[in-house]
Formats: structure tokens, sequence, C-alpha cells
């Protein structure tokens, strides 16, 4: 239940600001983007954060693969994470701690023979 709140908690928190956001906002997502990365500064965060979405997606595809899940399966995550980057790192981690099919834990007889 605790791999379960903090994720939940936070896309349910961040996706209705978000929806609220675009509900309000004066200019498509796809404006936003490109006029963010006119600016030095702006463009930097954008960066950053893509960067950070690369790296969840890169987790979040090795997850999938030692959860013996297909690409197709992680693909709308992939999808959500391009466009809304924390939303399909977000929506991911709460499926998967509702999900009964985690991988089983490395047994300590097993370490201790790689050793």
């Amino acid at each position: 239940m605790k791999q379960l709140a903090l994720p939940l908690i936070a896309l349910v928190g961040f996706s209705s600001y978000t929806l609220y956001v675009m509900l309000q906002a004066e200019q498509s997502l796809l404006q936003f983007g490109l006029q963010l990365m006119t600016r030095a500064d702006t463009a930097q965060v954008v960066i950053d954060l893509y960067l950070l979405a690369t790296l969840a997606c890169v987790w979040m595809y090795s997850d999938a693969k030692a959860r013996d899940k297909s690409l197709a399966y992680l693909l709308p995550y992939l999808a959500l994470t391009v466009v809304f980057v924390s939303v399909g790192p977000l929506l991911y981690l709460v499926l998967r701690a509702l999900s009964k099919d985690r991988p089983a834990p490395v047994s300590s007889a097993t370490t201790t023979e790689t050793l």
C-alpha cells in the first residue's frame, strides 16, 4: 500500500492541475512548449525535464522487461511521458503497485553464490 499512496496522490493532484491549466490556457500545449524553447533560461528547464523523462522511460522499459511485459504494454506510458512528462511514469508506478505480477525477489542464496 505504501508503494501506491505517493504516486497515486501525485498522479491525481498533478493531472487535475494540468487539466485545469489546459482548460484555462490561451494557447495550445505545442505553442507553449515552442515558446519555452525560445529563451535560454526556460529552454534549460525544458531540456532538464526531458532528460529526467528519458531516464524515467529507460527505467520503465527495464522494469517492464523484468516483469515480462511487452513493448506494446509500455507504449501508452512512453507516449504520456513525451507529452506530459511526469504523468506517464506516475501512472506506470500506480498500475505497477496495483499489479500482482512483480518480479520475484532475489534470494540471499543466489546473491552469495554469485559473489
